[in-house]
């Protein structure tokens, strides 16, 4: 059987915590900043945990258990 492969595209995006939890950036803090507050630009700059419902693919995609 051969070995099961990282997804290096999801390798760059998500990251485990020391808990077992996954961390990814939120969305929308990339281009078009201009336009946005500084109270959004803030919110948009923290990370976050995956939800419950997508963690299990993307467990697959990282090869962690």
């Amino acid at each position: 059987m051969p070995k099961m492969k990282t997804h290096k595209g999801a390798a760059g995006r998500f990251e485990v915590t020391k808990k077992g939890k996954l961390k990814r950036r939120r969305q929308g803090h990339n281009h078009i900043l201009e336009k946005k507050t500084s109270k959004r630009k803030r919110r948009l700059n923290t990370e976050t945990t995956v939800n419950a419902a997508d963690e299990k693919r993307i467990r697959r995609l990282l090869g962690v258990k």
